[in-house]
């Protein structure tokens, strides 16, 4: 908005007069003649496009850090009192956006999921991720996978999500079976039924460890006054511990503890009942073997299901939960995604060979587990 003002001295008046006091105060007619012209002009249309367009994710803003903000259950941090007049702030400074980019998409809030819509209206999402919802929405199989709410968070705080959930199931049967002959060597083939097991398990767990800790762009409604403490506390917490929080939110650092802990659960039960099936599957192929087999065969014992099933599970939420939410929530989102924002191909490219090397060394990192709880036996 510009302003203009104009002040026009009368010619009746001599800008060199000396001050006088005993001069006569001159009538009104004859003081000097203000003219005020005010003019104002509308923000245009580019510096709008700039205002919603900014950037998404303010890593140093507000009380978004490790440590921001008092705890409040119902989610995004910061307490009751003094921190919340600045979310509120932000909170309408966010619908505002946010339906400036519906007006200009010449949509309307019905068309758009219900969690969506709410989280516009509630002025808990900027413009920028309805425009990246519009955007993703082009493509006829992102399309169909933003009808799924866990996809459609995920898909909002990261467009390369899903390559990585590819890249991460495709690479991990070559890398972690390079790894079991990395370290069993010679004994590669004689312990063969093992490492069936731990690929079988680490595939099926490769989706989930890509899935749980990818930062997200919560959608999820308040819970109810009436629901539990704990069900509040965990309700509030980040998808990853260490994500950004988007403009109007913040996380405290015990809602990030909370989200190791939550999705450490998750993996537990994950990592327990993909071994089950690993195991499971391994120990028929062991004993058909022996029904038809030499005496060599018949010599292969069979993998303990209870217990490797339970340290697998263990093992996936400590060892995998910090590996997946540090490289996540710190080396993507924190680190590589501000470098490489404006080439994508290049960050697929060092996320790619990023996330390589943490499969391989899991692997190397499991083997060794095992055989210092005594599940698995070197020959």
């Amino acid at each position: 908005m510009a302003m203009a003002f104009c002040f026009t001295p009368s010619s009746s008046s001599s800008s060199a007069a000396k001050f006088n006091p005993h001069r006569p105060i001159p009538s009104l007619s004859a003081s000097p003649v203000v003219h005020l012209r005010l003019s104002v002009s509308p923000p245009s249309l580019a510096h709008r496009g700039r205002q919603f367009r900014r950037v998404l994710f303010a890593a140093g803003g507000g009380d978004g850090g490790f440590g921001g903000g008092g705890y409040s259950g119902c989610g995004g941090g910061g307490d009751h009192g003094g921190e919340s007049g600045g979310e509120d702030n932000a909170g309408g400074k966010n619908k505002v956006e946010a339906l400036m980019v519906l007006k200009e998409s010449g949509r309307g809030l019905e068309s758009l999921p219900k969690d969506l819509s709410a989280a516009i209206e509630d002025g808990r999402i900027p413009g920028a991720v309805v425009d990246k919802y519009f955007e993703l929405e082009k493509n006829g199989f992102f399309s169909w996978l933003l009808q799924f709410a866990g996809f459609r968070e995920r898909l909002l705080a990261d467009d390369l999500f899903l390559f990585k959930v590819f890249m991460e199931c495709g690479v991990g049967l070559f890398t972690k079976t390079a790894a079991e002959y990395q370290k069993r060597k010679e004994n590669f083939f004689n312990e063969l039924e093992v490492v069936f097991a731990d690929v079988v398990m680490a595939i099926i767990a490769d989706f989930m460890l890509v899935y749980l800790p990818a930062p997200t762009v919560s959608l999820r409604p308040p819970l109810a006054l009436s629901a539990g403490a704990i069900t509040k506390f965990f309700h509030g917490c980040p998808d990853n511990a260490f994500q950004i929080a988007i403009s109007g939110t913040s996380y405290s650092l015990f809602q990030r503890i909370g989200a190791v802990v939550r999705n450490g659960s998750k993996l537990f039960v994950v990592g327990t009942a993909s071994s089950l099936v690993g195991t499971t599957v391994t120990n028929a192929l062991i004993n058909a073997k022996k029904a038809v087999g030499s005496s060599a065969e018949a010599e292969a014992e069979n993998v303990p299901i209870v217990s490797t099933s339970l340290a697998y599970g263990v093992y996936m939420a400590v060892s995998s939960n910090l590996r997946y939410q540090v490289l996540a929530g710190v080396i993507e989102q924190r680190m590589l995604e501000p470098l490489l924002h404006q080439h994508k191909l290049m960050l697929s490219a060092v996320c790619f060979a990023v996330r390589t090397g943490n499969t391989f060394l899991g692997s190397l990192l499991w083997v060794d587990y095992a055989r210092l709880i005594g599940i698995q036996k070197a020959h």
